[in-house]
C-alpha cells in the first residue's frame, strides 16, 4: 500500500498510511497540527494512528525553526530493544517459567526500582550533565539513578520470542522512566505559558511550541536529547541483565555474541535533512526506517512482531509505525473483555495472566499483519518473531 492524502482542509496535506478511517477525534486532532504555520511539507500518519495527546500516536511531524514538547510526549525515547541470540528454540524447553521468574527478579517493573546501582549504572557519563538539567528536576537525580535498568509500566515489556528459523530473540520495550516524564511535564508547562503570554490562538494547548533559537527552545532541546540517551542506555542495562540470563540458562553461563542488535526509538524529535532542508523530525509512535536502518515493529503479547529495514521513504520522512497501535483504551478494554479471552488470547505463551494485565489483551490492539501489509513501500521485513515468554510492565 501507498499513501493516502486526507481530504482536509488544511494548508499544509496530511498523508495517512492506514487504511482505516480516522475518528472524529483522530481527524480533529490531525486538522490541529496540520494547521500550525512551521510544520514542514506535510504531515505523515503510520497505519497505527491513533488518538495521543495534542499530536496522534503514530504521526511524523517536521517542521522549521519550533518544536512542539507535548508532540514529542511525555515518555521521551521510549523506543525498541532486540538481539538475535545464537541459541536454538529447543534449549528453552521445560525453561520458561524460571527464565520469566529469573527476569521478573532482575528487572524491576511497574514503579519498582532497582535496589542498589551498579557499575554501569553509576559509571554513565550522562550524570555528568544532569546539573544543568531542568531546575524542576534536580532533586531527582538519586530516583533516575534508582531506576536505570528498570522496566516501568502500561505497555513495556521484556521477551523472549522466536523466529521462523527457530532461533531465540531477546526483545524488549522501555523508555526514560520517571525521569523523562517529569522533564517534558516542566518543558510542556513552560511551553504553555509562554503561548498564553504571547496570547498565541492554538487549536489545542498542547501544541504548544518553542521557538528556535530562543533560551527556551534551547533548554529543551538540551533536555530532551539528555533523555533520548538515559532511554536508549535503559534498554542496553536491561538487555544486558536479560541476556545474561538466556546465557545461564541455555550456554551454561557462557557469554555470547549478539547476532543482530537493534535499539531505536519510537518517541523522539531529531534533527534531520529532509527534501534538502533541515528540519526538526518529531515522530510519536514513529521508528525511522531510513534505507537499510534496522527497526522493530512489535505486535501485542500473543501476536507477531517484526524486525524491518527501511526502505528510505522520503513521503514518510523515512519513517514506519512502532507496532500494532490500540484499538480500545485501556479502560475500554477492562469493561470488554474478561480474564478468560486473556488466557484463551495468549495461548503458549509464558506470561501473567491476572486482571492487572487485562487492558492489554491482544484484541485491544489493531492486527499487526494488516498494519504490516500497510507499510510495504516504508519497510522490508527481515525477521517475524513470535514471543513464547512476556513479562509486562
Amino acid at each position: 500500500m501507498s499513501y493516502e492524502k486526507l481530504k482536509l482542509s488544511t494548508s499544509t496535506p496530511v498523508l495517512s498510511w492506514a487504511n482505516h478511517e480516522l475518528k472524529h477525534e483522530e481527524t480533529k486532532m490531525a486538522k490541529n497540527m496540520a494547521s500550525l504555520p512551521f510544520v514542514f511539507k506535510h504531515i505523515a500518519l503510520m497505519p497505527d494512528v491513533h488518538l495521543g495527546k495534542g499530536a496522534l500516536v503514530g504521526s511524523v511531524i517536521a517542521t522549521k525553526e519550533a518544536i512542539i514538547p507535548a508532540a514529542v510526549g511525555v515518555d521521551i525515547g521510549c523506543g525498541m530493544c532486540a538481539i538475535k541470540t545464537p541459541f536454538k528454540g529447543e534449549q528453552l524447553e521445560g525453561k520458561l517459567k524460571k527464565i520469566r521468574q529469573d527476569i521478573e527478579a532482575a528487572i524491576p517493573t511497574g514503579f519498582n526500582e532497582n535496589k542498589d546501582t551498579t557499575k554501569n549504572v553509576t559509571n554513565w557519563q550522562g550524570w555528568r550533565d544532569f546539573p544543568d538539567l531542568h531546575r524542576g528536576v534536580r532533586d531527582l537525580e538519586g530516583k533516575a539513578m534508582k531506576q536505570l535498568g528498570s522496566l516501568g509500566g502500561g505497555n513495556h515489556f521484556i521477551e523472549v520470542c522466536l523466529d521462523t528459523e527457530n532461533q531465540v530473540w531477546l526483545m524488549l520495550h522501555s523508555g526514560s522512566r520517571n525521569i523523562g516524564n517529569k522533564l517534558a511535564q516542566c518543558h510542556i508547562s513552560t511551553a504553555k505559558e509562554l503561548a498564553k503570554m504571547a496570547g498565541n490562538s492554538l487549536p489545542d494547548p498542547d501544541l504548544s511550541y518553542f521557538v528556535a533559537g530562543t533560551p527556551e527552545f534551547q533548554a529543551y532541546w538540551h533536555d530532551l536529547q539528555w533523555a533520548q540517551n538515559y532511554a536508549r542506555y535503559n534498554r542496553d542495562v536491561m538487555m544486558a541483565r536479560f541476556k545474561r540470563i538466556i546465557e545461564k540458562h541455555l550456554g551454561g553461563g557462557k557469554a555470547t555474541k549478539p547476532l543482530l542488535e537493534v535499539n531505536c526509538h519510537h518517541n523522539y524529535a531529531e534533527k534531520e535533512v529532509h527534501f534538502g532542508e533541515d528540519v526538526y523530525v518529531t515522530r510519536k509512535g514513529a521508528v525511522r526506517a531510513q534505507k537499510e536502518d534496522y527497526g522493530i515493529i512489535p505486535g501485542s503479547m500473543g501476536a507477531k512482531s517484526y524486525i524491518v529495514k527501511g526502505k528510505g521513504n522520503l513521503h514518510s520522512f523515512c519513517s514506519c509505525s512502532h507496532g500494532a497501535g490500540r484499538l480500545l483504551s485501556r479502560n475500554k478494554a477492562k469493561n470488554t473483555y474478561t480474564l478468560d479471552d486473556l488466557i484463551e488470547q495468549t495461548k503458549g505463551v509464558e506470561c501473567r495472566k491476572d486482571n492487572g494485565v487485562l487492558d492489554e489483551i491482544p484484541s485491544a490492539y489493531k492486527p499487526i499483519e494488516q498494519v504490516m501489509a500497510n507499510q510495504s513501500d516504508l519497510v522490508e521485513v527481515v525477521a517475524t518473531l513470535k514471543q513464547i515468554v512476556c513479562v509486562k510492565g
